[in-house]
């Protein structure tokens, strides 16, 4: 006889086609017991469905901060630009041929009065875009609700809030990005170790060790900084990715590895063992799914520190390349010109204050929702 394990955190324990031909995904008793019990924490299941939101927001940026009209209505035509491929000027009777100034094609249209109309988004500004306007200006402009800078612009006259929203699109990205590939990393080895044991354990905790003590704001620092200058922006960004998983991977590879090995000395793998089961087998059916509900509790804090590590790395100048929007940009900005242009730090302090509050929270209500405690992970 051997102890039938559950999935963790709605893992499917069962697939089935209901009579309507509908597929219905049926969850054990412990998960249900897991999801009631972190909605039941009223503080970090709102501040998940409101991080979520958000995100999901971000992800659609374009629709609500982009220089790039939704609708153009010209001459009986349709035109939906925000999405689709550039644009000419001379489309729209215009004399030029680059891509189209929407902001402008909105003041002829309603100038000339003749039903032509655009629908531009909220903030009619890309998180690239300089506007200068003004002949005279300098930069650093304060807030003005009448030409939709919402929070002001930075030195070169860009959106702070088109690079706010961007930036935390990007940082959420990465933040996910890196939760997984460190995750998937620190589960490969921590599992190798802690199943295997002996000889093989004790040099891959060597190793782990070894590693674990490369210091590691020195190497991400010097490696970015030999980057190769005409790598395009997704290769620098896809590469200090990676810099950062290299060296992060250790500390959650210590957690798998005593998770498994304590584990690995239940009665249930004695049985899974005797009946024949493969060690790839014990592992991903029986080990892991019972030592992931220990990481599941750290991956909003992983996440956290990804955007903490992240910003600090961009105010330091050697984090996302420019001019990728970063929060650490603008917050380097923002410090440098404190007294004649606080909106910048304001805006940008509390955009990451408040994130990193919100994912504490989600943090602190998955951990009392998964403690091993309250809930048995056996039948």
């Amino acid at each position: 006889m051997f102890f039938r394990m559950h999935w963790l955190l709605g893992w499917i324990q069962e697939c089935a086609l209901s009579k309507g031909g509908m597929i219905r995904l049926k969850l054990n008793p412990l998960a249900r017991k897991k999801l009631s019990r972190f909605r039941s924490i009223r503080r970090g299941y709102w501040s998940f469905i409101f991080l979520l939101f958000i995100y999901g927001l971000s992800l659609g940026a374009e629709l609500f901060v982009n220089n790039k009209a939704l609708v153009v209505f010209y001459e009986g035509d349709l035109y939906f630009p925000t999405y689709a491929d550039q644009i000419g000027g001379d489309r729209f009777g215009l004399d030029y041929s680059y891509e189209t100034n929407y902001r402008e094609l909105k003041k002829q249209f309603k100038e000339s009065n003749r039903g032509n109309w655009v629908l531009l988004p909220i903030v009619p500004y890309d998180p690239y875009e300089m506007d200068y306007q003004d002949e005279n200006a300098t930069g650093l402009s304060p807030p003005n609700f009448e030409k939709r800078h919402f929070l002001g612009t930075d030195k070169t006259e860009r959106d702070v809030l088109a690079r706010l929203l961007y930036g935390f699109r990007i940082a959420m990205t990465f933040a996910i990005a890196y939760l997984l590939l460190t995750y998937l990393i620190a589960m490969g080895a921590g599992s190798l170790m802690g199943y295997a044991g002996g000889k093989a354990d004790m040099i891959g905790l060597r190793f782990v060790e070894i590693w674990a003590n490369v210091p590691f704001l020195y190497m991400v620092i010097i490696l970015v900084s030999v980057m190769p200058g005409w790598w395009g922006v997704g290769w620098q960004v896809s590469s200090l990715l990676l810099i950062m998983v290299l060296f992060s991977w250790t500390g959650m590879a210590y957690y798998v590895r005593a998770s498994i090995y304590k584990e690995k000395a239940r009665e249930y793998i004695s049985a899974a063992q005797v009946i024949g089961a493969s060690p790839t087998r014990i592992i991903f059916r029986h080990l892991l799914p019972n030592v992931i509900s220990t990481l599941v509790t750290f991956a909003p804090f992983t996440i956290a520190a990804a955007i903490s590590s992240v910003t600090a790395l961009d105010f330091l100048g050697y984090g996302l390349p420019p001019p990728t929007p970063s929060w650490g940009e603008l917050l380097k900005q923002g410090v440098n010109n404190l007294r004649i242009a606080p909106w910048i730090v304001i805006s940008t302090v509390t955009a990451l204050v408040v994130t990193l509050t919100l994912v504490t929270f989600v943090g602190e209500a998955v951990r009392e929702a998964f403690d091993p405690k309250k809930f048995s992970t056996y039948e």
